[in-house]
């Protein structure tokens, strides 16, 4: 029984000597990736430091500063949004307050290549709380705040041009049709429209009517009663003449009767 105790304990203790053995090993073949990566790197060979760093993570997943770099290669070579998701996941996984003000730093600077100013804006902000003696992440901040104003002011300017074009086209679909009324109207033939309420002519209700003659005002004769009238002053005229005719040829006085 001790032997078999023996044995199991011996083979145990051996296989985490052998574990053991293999993650120093791997630890030290990701330092020589890291090593490879920033000398490809200083060398402005970015894609090639992106595979070592990442071959250095994959020997040894939690390597801050493979991960950090990494996000700085590909940052290099423009691909700024997946910097950006590297970065975020780095900064999780920090506790060293000066290595999460380079990730921040260097996460705003990929949010400014994007043009997303107000993200970038909180990154460097970010960057400060954690190392308010940064001057360089202090020019940062000032110059995306900067490009944060200019980015709100030509948003609020074509937006109010936008409305603008929007409202005028509005009123032109609006007034369309009556302009094109206007033009109808304007085209027709004045027999055949509909004439002005002001017109004395006729109108369209009047059509196949004999025309009317116009109505007098209340203190104004009509002119069949003016021209009887003046027939009967003429009449009237006539007999008192041949009455005054008579008279003198009789050689007698008219008696005229008082008007009171």
């Amino acid at each position: 029984m001790r032997t078999i105790v023996l044995i199991v304990f011996i083979s145990f203790t051996g296989g985490l000597f052998s574990q053991e053995q293999t993650a120093a090993q791997l630890a030290r073949e990701a330092r020589n990736d890291l090593r490879e990566g920033n000398k490809k790197f200083h060398q402005l060979q970015f894609d090639e430091a992106e595979i070592a760093y990442k071959k250095a993570l994959s020997k040894n997943p939690a390597y801050s500063k493979a991960a950090y770099n990494l996000g700085n290669a590909v940052y290099e070579q423009g691909r700024n949004k997946e910097a950006i998701a590297q970065f975020e996941w780095l900064e999780k996984t920090l506790t060293d307050k000066v290595a999460k003000a380079d990730v921040f730093h260097n996460k705003g600077n990929a949010f400014i290549k994007e043009k997303q100013y107000g993200p970038a804006v909180e990154a460097y902000k970010n960057a400060l709380r954690n190392r308010p003696e940064d001057e360089e992440t202090r020019y940062n901040l000032a110059m995306a705040q900067e490009l944060l104003e200019d980015q709100q002011s030509q948003n609020k300017d074509q937006q109010n041009s936008q409305d603008n074009k929007d409202n005028k086209d509005q009123q032109q679909d609006q007034g369309g049709g009556n302009d094109q009324d206007q033009k109808d109207k304007s085209s027709q033939d004045p027999k055949d429209g509909d004439k002005d309420p002001k017109d004395p002519g006729e109108s369209p209700k009047d059509k196949g009517k004999d025309p009317q003659p116009p109505k007098p005002r209340p203190d104004q004769l009509s002119p069949e009663q003016m021209k009887q009238l003046l027939e009967a002053m003429n009449n009237e005229e006539h007999k008192t003449q041949q009455k005054l005719n008579a008279e003198k040829a009789k050689g007698k006085k008219t008696k005229r009767k008082k008007d009171w």
